[in-house]
């Protein structure tokens, strides 16, 4: 169901959970995951944060929840099927980080506004706004200025996405 994990596993994931528990409730909140150093200087904290929440209907997040999430992050072992961490699904989740507005789309204001977390001032608006237009205009194959999830797969075919989103957080 969630991940194909030993129950030693589960346990080593779930005191990491309990140790961002700061009130001790069994659910974490966005405040919680904001103390962790390493996330708070990602300059997509923000966005990956929101991925946690995403399903939620609150504003604090269970131990499923959490697992969930993390399950994308999972590397794909040859000849397991596991939904969460399949190459489509890690598509999603990073499609997920730049459609701010959760259209189903990105537009250029929503690559811009990612772009513009991820490098800061370290680029001008001028060449932003060129990586911007030329992304949208190389991706999106139906021409109506938006990149679609489908184009989304098809301009990272090349891509290992299987590697670039796998992190060994259970070892």
């Amino acid at each position: 169901m969630m991940m194909n994990v030993t129950p030693n596993q589960i346990e080593r994931l779930y005191s990491r959970f309990t140790s961002l528990d700061r009130n001790d409730c069994g659910t974490l909140s966005r405040e919680d995951f904001l103390r962790i150093p390493e996330l708070a200087i990602n300059p997509l904290c923000e966005r990956i944060v929101h991925s946690f929440f995403a399903d939620s209907n609150d504003d604090r997040v269970n131990f499923r929840q959490f697992t969930r999430v993390l399950a994308h992050f999972r590397p794909i072992k040859p000849n397991k099927e596991n939904r969460l961490n399949s190459r489509e699904e890690k598509l999603r989740f990073a499609f997920k980080m730049y459609d701010l507005d959760d259209d189903e789309t990105i537009s250029r204001d929503e690559l811009l506004n990612i772009l513009q977390m991820m490098v800061g001032a370290n680029i001008s608006q001028d060449q932003l706004n060129s990586i911007a237009e030329r992304t949208i205009v190389e991706a999106d194959t139906v021409g109506v200025g938006k990149i679609s999830f489908e184009d989304f797969c098809r301009a990272l075919e090349r891509t290992e996405v299987e590697q670039k989103m796998s992190i060994r957080f259970l070892n």
